[in-house]
Protein backbone atom coordinates (compact mmCIF):
# COMPACT_ATOMS: atom_id res chain seq x y z
CA UNK A 1 0.00 0.00 0.00
CA UNK A 2 1.29 3.60 -0.70
CA UNK A 3 2.18 5.60 2.21
CA UNK A 4 0.05 8.67 3.38
CA UNK A 5 1.18 11.88 2.88
CA UNK A 6 1.79 14.08 5.95
CA UNK A 7 -1.73 15.65 5.01
CA UNK A 8 -3.53 12.39 5.29
CA UNK A 9 -1.32 11.26 8.08
CA UNK A 10 -2.78 14.27 10.10
CA UNK A 11 -6.03 14.39 8.82
CA UNK A 12 -6.69 10.80 10.27
CA UNK A 13 -4.86 11.84 13.82
CA UNK A 14 -7.18 14.93 14.05
CA UNK A 15 -10.43 12.13 13.12
CA UNK A 16 -8.83 10.38 16.33
CA UNK A 17 -9.12 13.74 18.42
CA UNK A 18 -5.40 13.39 18.93
CA UNK A 19 -2.92 16.15 18.42
CA UNK A 20 0.48 15.43 16.26
CA UNK A 21 3.60 15.98 18.15
CA UNK A 22 5.30 19.11 16.70
CA UNK A 23 8.61 18.42 18.20
CA UNK A 24 10.17 21.61 16.62
CA UNK A 25 6.92 23.64 17.72
CA UNK A 26 8.85 25.99 20.80
CA UNK A 27 12.17 25.90 18.50
CA UNK A 28 10.27 27.13 15.58
CA UNK A 29 7.93 29.57 17.61
CA UNK A 30 11.03 31.28 19.33
CA UNK A 31 12.45 32.09 16.02
CA UNK A 32 9.58 34.96 15.23
CA UNK A 33 10.66 38.25 16.51
CA UNK A 34 9.95 39.19 19.83
CA UNK A 35 9.77 42.48 21.98
CA UNK A 36 10.62 43.16 25.62
CA UNK A 37 7.29 45.76 25.70
CA UNK A 38 5.08 43.08 27.59
CA UNK A 39 6.95 44.07 30.99
CA UNK A 40 5.21 46.48 32.67
CA UNK A 41 6.91 50.36 32.79
CA UNK A 42 4.71 52.01 35.27
CA UNK A 43 3.02 51.00 38.33
CA UNK A 44 1.39 52.72 40.87
CA UNK A 45 0.67 50.81 44.25
CA UNK A 46 -2.19 52.16 46.69
CA UNK A 47 -0.99 53.61 50.14
CA UNK A 48 -3.01 51.36 52.37
CA UNK A 49 -3.34 48.34 50.27
CA UNK A 50 0.31 48.38 49.64
CA UNK A 51 0.42 45.16 47.11
CA UNK A 52 -3.01 46.30 45.61
CA UNK A 53 -3.13 49.02 42.09
CA UNK A 54 -6.48 50.12 42.37
CA UNK A 55 -6.16 52.25 39.21
CA UNK A 56 -5.93 49.39 36.73
CA UNK A 57 -6.00 46.13 37.52
CA UNK A 58 -7.51 42.58 35.75
CA UNK A 59 -8.07 39.28 36.30
CA UNK A 60 -8.74 36.40 33.95
CA UNK A 61 -11.91 34.34 33.91
CA UNK A 62 -9.68 31.37 33.25
CA UNK A 63 -5.91 30.37 34.57
CA UNK A 64 -6.35 27.73 31.71
CA UNK A 65 -7.08 27.88 28.51
CA UNK A 66 -6.80 25.56 25.41
CA UNK A 67 -7.49 26.26 21.53
CA UNK A 68 -11.08 27.50 20.81
CA UNK A 69 -11.94 28.38 24.16
CA UNK A 70 -13.05 31.77 25.02
CA UNK A 71 -10.88 33.53 27.87
CA UNK A 72 -12.01 36.98 28.92
CA UNK A 73 -10.36 39.91 30.64
CA UNK A 74 -12.25 41.53 33.53
CA UNK A 75 -11.11 44.74 34.47
CA UNK A 76 -11.72 48.20 36.75
CA UNK A 77 -10.09 51.45 35.96
CA UNK A 78 -10.30 54.46 37.94
CA UNK A 79 -10.87 56.86 36.57
CA UNK A 80 -13.21 55.44 33.81
CA UNK A 81 -10.84 55.29 30.47
CA UNK A 82 -10.20 53.22 27.48
CA UNK A 83 -7.96 50.51 28.11
CA UNK A 84 -5.91 48.51 25.36
CA UNK A 85 -5.09 44.95 26.21
CA UNK A 86 -2.05 43.87 24.55
CA UNK A 87 -2.31 39.71 24.77
CA UNK A 88 1.97 38.36 24.81
CA UNK A 89 3.21 34.81 25.09
CA UNK A 90 6.31 34.50 26.74
CA UNK A 91 9.41 32.66 25.84
CA UNK A 92 13.00 33.21 24.95
CA UNK A 93 12.66 35.15 21.84
CA UNK A 94 16.08 35.84 20.88
CA UNK A 95 16.05 37.34 24.39
CA UNK A 96 13.36 39.58 24.53
CA UNK A 97 11.06 37.36 26.58
CA UNK A 98 7.75 38.00 25.02
CA UNK A 99 6.47 38.05 21.65
CA UNK A 100 3.06 40.19 21.01
CA UNK A 101 0.53 38.04 19.69
CA UNK A 102 -3.22 40.17 19.55
CA UNK A 103 -4.42 43.58 20.56
CA UNK A 104 -7.58 43.90 22.10
CA UNK A 105 -9.58 47.44 22.25
CA UNK A 106 -9.25 50.25 22.88
CA UNK A 107 -12.48 49.06 25.25
CA UNK A 108 -13.99 51.02 27.65
CA UNK A 109 -13.86 50.25 31.57
CA UNK A 110 -15.10 51.29 34.21
CA UNK A 111 -14.41 51.51 38.39
CA UNK A 112 -15.77 48.26 39.75
CA UNK A 113 -16.55 47.13 42.88
CA UNK A 114 -14.09 45.80 45.50
CA UNK A 115 -16.42 42.84 46.85
CA UNK A 116 -17.22 42.54 50.67
CA UNK A 117 -15.38 39.48 52.74
CA UNK A 118 -17.77 36.90 52.19
CA UNK A 119 -17.83 33.18 54.73
CA UNK A 120 -14.08 31.81 55.14
CA UNK A 121 -12.74 35.52 54.45
CA UNK A 122 -13.56 34.91 50.83
CA UNK A 123 -13.05 37.58 48.24
CA UNK A 124 -14.64 37.04 44.81
CA UNK A 125 -15.39 39.90 42.36
CA UNK A 126 -18.13 39.61 39.98
CA UNK A 127 -16.55 41.85 37.79
CA UNK A 128 -17.98 41.99 33.90
CA UNK A 129 -15.38 40.88 31.28
CA UNK A 130 -13.99 44.32 29.43
CA UNK A 131 -12.83 42.13 26.82
CA UNK A 132 -12.96 38.34 25.21
CA UNK A 133 -11.11 35.97 22.94
CA UNK A 134 -10.98 32.61 21.25
CA UNK A 135 -7.82 31.61 21.69
CA UNK A 136 -6.68 30.87 18.36
CA UNK A 137 -5.39 27.41 16.86
CA UNK A 138 -2.28 28.23 16.34
CA UNK A 139 -0.86 29.65 19.54
CA UNK A 140 1.44 27.34 21.20
CA UNK A 141 1.17 26.22 24.40
CA UNK A 142 2.84 29.22 27.04
CA UNK A 143 2.27 31.04 29.55
CA UNK A 144 0.48 34.67 28.41
CA UNK A 145 0.46 38.20 30.15
CA UNK A 146 -2.29 40.52 28.83
CA UNK A 147 -0.61 44.30 29.69
CA UNK A 148 -2.99 46.66 30.71
CA UNK A 149 -3.14 49.99 29.55
CA UNK A 150 -5.23 52.78 30.12
CA UNK A 151 -5.40 56.40 27.94
CA UNK A 152 -7.00 58.44 30.98
CA UNK A 153 -3.30 57.82 32.99
CA UNK A 154 0.12 56.42 32.49
CA UNK A 155 -0.16 53.32 34.99
CA UNK A 156 -0.01 49.54 33.49
CA UNK A 157 -1.13 46.42 34.85
CA UNK A 158 -1.32 42.77 33.64
CA UNK A 159 -3.03 39.83 33.98
CA UNK A 160 -1.50 36.41 33.21
CA UNK A 161 -2.74 32.93 32.04
CA UNK A 162 -1.65 29.81 30.65
CA UNK A 163 -2.64 28.30 27.37
CA UNK A 164 -2.44 24.54 27.57
CA UNK A 165 -2.90 21.70 25.10
CA UNK A 166 -3.21 17.48 24.50
CA UNK A 167 -0.22 17.19 21.81
CA UNK A 168 2.70 14.90 23.52
CA UNK A 169 5.41 16.64 24.41
CA UNK A 170 9.00 15.87 25.51
CA UNK A 171 8.66 18.14 28.57
CA UNK A 172 5.70 19.29 30.75
CA UNK A 173 6.23 22.38 32.66
CA UNK A 174 3.75 23.14 35.41
CA UNK A 175 2.84 26.52 36.71
CA UNK A 176 2.38 26.86 40.56
CA UNK A 177 -0.61 28.30 39.99
CA UNK A 178 -2.42 27.45 43.54
CA UNK A 179 0.91 28.61 45.28
CA UNK A 180 0.22 31.91 43.26
CA UNK A 181 -3.23 32.25 44.27
CA UNK A 182 -2.28 31.23 48.42
CA UNK A 183 -0.48 34.08 48.34
CA UNK A 184 -2.27 36.52 46.62
CA UNK A 185 -3.14 39.43 49.63
CA UNK A 186 -5.72 40.90 46.98
CA UNK A 187 -7.16 43.68 48.14
CA UNK A 188 -5.13 44.13 51.39
CA UNK A 189 -4.97 41.55 53.72
CA UNK A 190 -7.03 37.79 52.06
CA UNK A 191 -4.28 35.74 51.35
CA UNK A 192 -4.91 31.96 52.66
CA UNK A 193 -2.09 33.48 55.70
CA UNK A 194 -4.36 35.91 56.38
CA UNK A 195 -6.94 35.08 59.32
CA UNK A 196 -8.77 36.13 62.42
CA UNK A 197 -7.30 33.58 64.98
CA UNK A 198 -6.80 34.50 68.02
CA UNK A 199 -3.45 32.19 68.35
CA UNK A 200 -2.16 33.71 64.94
CA UNK A 201 -1.24 30.57 63.69
CA UNK A 202 -1.49 31.09 59.72
CA UNK A 203 -1.68 27.62 58.63
CA UNK A 204 -5.14 26.55 59.02
CA UNK A 205 -7.89 25.67 57.38
CA UNK A 206 -11.62 27.64 56.96
CA UNK A 207 -9.75 30.41 54.85
CA UNK A 208 -10.78 30.42 50.91
CA UNK A 209 -9.09 32.06 48.01
CA UNK A 210 -10.71 32.74 44.68
CA UNK A 211 -9.32 33.00 41.73
CA UNK A 212 -11.96 35.79 40.76
CA UNK A 213 -9.90 39.08 41.30
CA UNK A 214 -6.71 40.85 40.48
CA UNK A 215 -3.26 38.88 41.23
CA UNK A 216 -1.76 41.59 43.64
CA UNK A 217 1.87 42.37 43.92
CA UNK A 218 3.43 39.20 45.65
CA UNK A 219 4.23 40.21 49.37
CA UNK A 220 7.39 38.54 50.37
CA UNK A 221 10.88 37.68 49.10
CA UNK A 222 11.30 39.30 45.99
CA UNK A 223 9.87 43.03 45.83
CA UNK A 224 9.63 42.60 42.01
CA UNK A 225 7.04 45.44 40.77
CA UNK A 226 6.40 43.21 37.90
CA UNK A 227 4.74 40.55 39.79
CA UNK A 228 1.53 42.74 39.74
CA UNK A 229 -1.20 40.51 37.82
CA UNK A 230 1.62 37.74 37.24
CA UNK A 231 1.52 36.06 40.49
CA UNK A 232 4.69 34.23 41.05
CA UNK A 233 5.73 33.33 37.68
CA UNK A 234 7.97 35.98 36.81
CA UNK A 235 9.64 35.89 39.74
CA UNK A 236 10.48 31.64 40.28
CA UNK A 237 9.33 29.81 37.07
CA UNK A 238 10.00 32.30 34.26
CA UNK A 239 14.05 31.97 34.35
CA UNK A 240 13.00 28.00 33.73
CA UNK A 241 10.74 28.45 30.99
CA UNK A 242 13.09 30.99 29.27
CA UNK A 243 16.29 28.40 29.55
CA UNK A 244 14.03 25.89 28.01
CA UNK A 245 12.84 28.04 25.29
CA UNK A 246 16.29 29.06 24.57
CA UNK A 247 17.86 25.76 23.94
CA UNK A 248 14.67 23.89 21.87
CA UNK A 249 13.33 21.93 24.16
CA UNK A 250 9.94 20.78 23.70
CA UNK A 251 7.78 22.03 26.12
CA UNK A 252 4.50 22.51 26.77
CA UNK A 253 2.19 24.23 29.58
CA UNK A 254 -0.24 23.51 32.11
CA UNK A 255 -1.69 24.45 35.81
CA UNK A 256 -1.90 22.89 38.61
CA UNK A 257 -5.91 22.86 37.66
CA UNK A 258 -5.14 20.88 34.82
CA UNK A 259 -2.94 17.90 36.54
CA UNK A 260 -5.74 17.89 39.22
CA UNK A 261 -8.42 17.29 36.23
CA UNK A 262 -6.58 14.53 34.23
CA UNK A 263 -3.71 12.03 34.24
CA UNK A 264 -3.23 12.26 31.08
CA UNK A 265 -1.73 15.90 31.01
CA UNK A 266 1.07 14.25 32.65
CA UNK A 267 1.25 10.41 31.29
CA UNK A 268 1.42 11.99 27.38
CA UNK A 269 4.83 13.47 28.18
CA UNK A 270 7.97 11.83 29.19
CA UNK A 271 8.79 14.31 31.96
CA UNK A 272 6.85 16.27 34.10
CA UNK A 273 8.81 19.62 35.93
CA UNK A 274 7.53 21.04 39.25
CA UNK A 275 9.21 24.79 39.18
CA UNK A 276 10.00 27.17 41.81
CA UNK A 277 7.33 27.80 44.78
CA UNK A 278 5.06 24.81 44.28
CA UNK A 279 3.41 24.23 47.77
CA UNK A 280 -0.54 23.50 47.10
CA UNK A 281 -1.74 20.68 45.52
CA UNK A 282 -5.12 19.26 45.41
CA UNK A 283 -5.27 15.60 46.51
CA UNK A 284 -6.03 14.18 42.67
CA UNK A 285 -3.05 16.15 41.89
CA UNK A 286 -0.87 14.12 43.87
CA UNK A 287 -2.38 10.90 42.90
CA UNK A 288 -2.26 11.61 39.03
CA UNK A 289 1.78 12.46 39.74
CA UNK A 290 2.07 9.27 41.60
CA UNK A 291 0.58 7.50 39.02
CA UNK A 292 2.39 8.88 36.20
CA UNK A 293 5.62 7.78 38.13
CA UNK A 294 4.58 4.49 38.37
CA UNK A 295 3.84 4.19 34.15
CA UNK A 296 7.39 5.86 33.27
CA UNK A 297 7.26 9.42 33.97
CA UNK A 298 9.97 11.44 34.76
CA UNK A 299 9.76 13.67 37.13
CA UNK A 300 11.95 17.04 38.17
CA UNK A 301 10.77 18.69 41.35
CA UNK A 302 13.18 22.07 40.71
CA UNK A 303 11.52 23.56 43.59
CA UNK A 304 10.84 24.06 47.33
CA UNK A 305 8.44 23.34 49.90
CA UNK A 306 6.58 21.24 47.20
CA UNK A 307 3.54 19.16 47.46
CA UNK A 308 3.11 20.92 51.17
CA UNK A 309 -0.63 21.25 51.56
CA UNK A 310 -3.79 19.77 50.94
CA UNK A 311 -5.58 21.77 48.57
CA UNK A 312 -9.04 20.77 47.33
CA UNK A 313 -11.11 22.64 44.42
CA UNK A 314 -14.17 23.53 44.69
CA UNK A 315 -16.34 26.06 42.20
CA UNK A 316 -17.14 29.55 42.24
CA UNK A 317 -20.10 31.43 43.72
CA UNK A 318 -21.82 31.37 39.40
CA UNK A 319 -20.68 27.37 39.79
CA UNK A 320 -17.39 27.50 37.02
CA UNK A 321 -15.48 24.74 38.49
CA UNK A 322 -11.74 24.98 40.51
CA UNK A 323 -12.19 28.44 41.13
CA UNK A 324 -11.71 28.67 44.97
CA UNK A 325 -9.10 26.94 46.83
CA UNK A 326 -8.57 26.55 50.44
CA UNK A 327 -5.94 24.81 52.50
CA UNK A 328 -7.08 21.71 54.92
CA UNK A 329 -4.63 19.40 54.71
CA UNK A 330 -0.45 18.80 55.81
CA UNK A 331 0.58 16.32 53.30
CA UNK A 332 2.53 13.88 55.74
CA UNK A 333 0.92 14.98 58.96
CA UNK A 334 1.45 17.57 61.32
CA UNK A 335 4.28 17.05 63.09
CA UNK A 336 5.29 18.12 66.41
CA UNK A 337 8.01 20.80 65.21
CA UNK A 338 5.17 22.09 63.04
CA UNK A 339 2.51 22.57 65.79
CA UNK A 340 3.56 26.50 66.53
CA UNK A 341 2.33 27.35 62.88
CA UNK A 342 -0.08 25.04 61.86
CA UNK A 343 -3.57 23.62 63.30
CA UNK A 344 -7.05 22.24 62.37
CA UNK A 345 -5.98 20.72 59.15
CA UNK A 346 -8.50 17.71 59.21
CA UNK A 347 -7.81 16.44 55.58
CA UNK A 348 -5.06 13.51 55.43
CA UNK A 349 -2.27 13.14 53.09
CA UNK A 350 0.29 11.14 51.80
CA UNK A 351 3.99 12.09 53.03
CA UNK A 352 5.05 14.05 50.05
CA UNK A 353 8.60 12.98 50.24
CA UNK A 354 7.35 9.25 48.88
CA UNK A 355 6.58 10.74 45.30
CA UNK A 356 9.33 13.92 45.90
CA UNK A 357 11.93 12.00 47.38
CA UNK A 358 12.48 13.88 50.37
CA UNK A 359 10.15 16.88 51.90
CA UNK A 360 10.07 20.23 53.97
CA UNK A 361 11.78 20.33 56.55
CA UNK A 362 11.75 22.43 59.86
CA UNK A 363 12.96 25.09 60.34
CA UNK A 364 11.70 25.85 56.35
CA UNK A 365 12.88 29.09 55.48
CA UNK A 366 16.70 29.52 55.46
CA UNK A 367 19.37 29.92 52.45
CA UNK A 368 22.67 28.20 51.87
CA UNK A 369 25.28 27.11 49.08
CA UNK A 370 24.30 23.54 46.92
CA UNK A 371 26.69 21.46 47.82
CA UNK A 372 28.20 18.42 45.58
CA UNK A 373 27.98 15.06 47.72
CA UNK A 374 28.00 12.16 44.86
CA UNK A 375 30.21 13.68 41.90
CA UNK A 376 30.64 10.69 39.91
CA UNK A 377 26.69 10.43 39.42
CA UNK A 378 25.58 11.06 35.80
CA UNK A 379 23.46 14.12 36.66
CA UNK A 380 27.13 15.70 37.29
CA UNK A 381 28.82 14.50 33.86
CA UNK A 382 30.80 17.56 32.25
CA UNK A 383 30.10 19.57 35.18
CA UNK A 384 33.76 19.62 36.65
CA UNK A 385 32.34 19.28 40.32
CA UNK A 386 34.03 17.66 42.87
CA UNK A 387 33.17 16.75 46.30
CA UNK A 388 32.37 19.54 48.48
CA UNK A 389 32.29 22.25 45.52
CA UNK A 390 29.39 24.69 46.22
CA UNK A 391 26.92 26.36 44.13
CA UNK A 392 26.56 29.97 46.20
CA UNK A 393 23.07 30.66 47.17
CA UNK A 394 21.23 28.19 45.10
CA UNK A 395 19.46 26.78 48.15
CA UNK A 396 16.24 29.36 49.63
CA UNK A 397 14.20 30.56 50.93
CA UNK A 398 12.34 27.08 51.30
CA UNK A 399 13.78 23.63 50.59
CA UNK A 400 13.71 19.76 50.70
CA UNK A 401 15.31 17.57 53.34
CA UNK A 402 15.09 14.26 55.22
CA UNK A 403 15.37 11.83 52.38
CA UNK A 404 12.73 9.14 52.20
CA UNK A 405 13.85 5.19 53.15
CA UNK A 406 12.94 4.63 49.00
CA UNK A 407 15.22 1.92 47.84
CA UNK A 408 17.76 3.42 45.24
CA UNK A 409 17.29 6.81 46.53
CA UNK A 410 20.83 8.83 46.44
CA UNK A 411 21.52 12.23 48.02
CA UNK A 412 23.52 14.44 44.91
CA UNK A 413 23.70 17.48 46.91
CA UNK A 414 23.75 18.36 51.19
CA UNK A 415 24.75 21.02 52.98
CA UNK A 416 23.14 23.43 55.95
CA UNK A 417 21.37 26.81 55.05
CA UNK A 418 20.26 29.85 58.12
CA UNK A 419 17.12 31.54 58.09
CA UNK A 420 17.82 35.39 59.43
CA UNK A 421 17.42 34.43 63.14
CA UNK A 422 20.68 32.30 62.34
CA UNK A 423 18.93 29.52 63.02
CA UNK A 424 20.29 26.50 61.63
CA UNK A 425 18.45 23.87 58.99
CA UNK A 426 19.71 21.33 56.14
CA UNK A 427 18.45 20.19 52.49
CA UNK A 428 19.20 17.23 50.81
CA UNK A 429 18.78 16.89 46.68
CA UNK A 430 18.03 13.72 45.99
CA UNK A 431 17.08 10.86 42.90
CA UNK A 432 15.85 7.63 42.43
CA UNK A 433 14.61 5.64 40.57
CA UNK A 434 11.18 4.45 39.08
CA UNK A 435 9.60 1.60 37.84
CA UNK A 436 10.09 1.65 34.42
CA UNK A 437 13.79 2.86 33.85
CA UNK A 438 12.54 6.68 34.71
CA UNK A 439 13.53 8.46 37.58
CA UNK A 440 12.28 10.97 40.37
CA UNK A 441 15.15 14.24 40.75
CA UNK A 442 14.75 16.46 43.86
CA UNK A 443 16.39 19.95 43.48
CA UNK A 444 15.53 20.92 47.21
CA UNK A 445 15.27 24.43 46.57
CA UNK A 446 12.98 27.03 45.35
CA UNK A 447 15.56 29.06 43.90
CA UNK A 448 16.77 26.44 40.92
CA UNK A 449 15.80 28.55 38.34
CA UNK A 450 17.75 31.65 39.09
CA UNK A 451 20.43 29.45 38.08
CA UNK A 452 19.56 28.56 34.67
CA UNK A 453 18.70 32.32 33.51
CA UNK A 454 18.00 35.65 33.86
CA UNK A 455 15.32 37.30 31.94
CA UNK A 456 14.27 40.87 30.70
CA UNK A 457 12.75 42.23 33.76
CA UNK A 458 14.09 39.63 36.25
CA UNK A 459 15.41 40.55 39.78
CA UNK A 460 17.08 37.85 41.34
CA UNK A 461 15.98 37.65 45.49
CA UNK A 462 17.47 38.34 48.64
CA UNK A 463 16.15 36.73 51.46
CA UNK A 464 17.66 35.38 54.69
CA UNK A 465 21.00 37.32 54.32
CA UNK A 466 21.93 35.38 51.39
CA UNK A 467 20.73 35.49 47.81
CA UNK A 468 21.85 33.38 44.25
CA UNK A 469 24.52 34.51 42.38
CA UNK A 470 22.10 33.97 38.98
CA UNK A 471 22.99 31.92 35.83
CA UNK A 472 25.88 28.85 36.43
CA UNK A 473 27.22 26.55 33.90
CA UNK A 474 27.26 24.40 36.41
CA UNK A 475 23.44 24.45 37.23
CA UNK A 476 22.67 24.19 33.28
CA UNK A 477 24.27 21.45 32.82
CA UNK A 478 22.86 19.49 35.42
CA UNK A 479 19.45 20.58 34.05
CA UNK A 480 20.99 19.60 30.18
CA UNK A 481 22.35 16.22 32.00
CA UNK A 482 18.61 15.34 33.45
CA UNK A 483 16.61 16.23 30.02
CA UNK A 484 18.90 14.68 28.07
CA UNK A 485 18.10 10.84 30.39
CA UNK A 486 14.57 12.14 30.10
CA UNK A 487 13.81 12.84 26.72
CA UNK A 488 16.63 11.67 24.54
CA UNK A 489 17.75 15.01 23.57
CA UNK A 490 19.34 18.11 24.72
CA UNK A 491 22.29 20.25 25.15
Amino acid sequence: MPRPTRRQALAALAATGAQPARPKLIADENARPGSTDWQLSYVKFDAAAKYRQSVLEGYATRMSVKAGQEIGFCVSCVPASAVTIDVYRLGYYGGAGGRLVRSLGPVNVTPQPTPPVGPARLRECRWPAAAALTVPADWPSGVYLAKLSAAAHRYQSAVVFVVTDDRPADVLVQCSTNTWQAYNKWPDAHSLYDNDRPDRKPLVSGVRASFDRPFAKYPQVSDNPLSLGTGEFLLFEFPFAYWLEKHGYDVTYCTNEDVHASLETVTRRKAFLSIGHDEYWSRPQFDHVSEAVRRGVNVGFFSGNAVCFVTPFSPSSDGRPNRIIERRGRYGGIRPEEEKWMADLPEPGPDEATLIGARTVIPFNGSGDWVCTKPDHWAFAGTGMKAGDRIPGLVGWEHHGNPAPIPGLEVLAAGKTWNGAEQESHYEATIYPGPRGNTVFNAATIFWAQGLASPPGHWLPFVHNGRPHGPDPRVERITHNLLRRWTGVGG
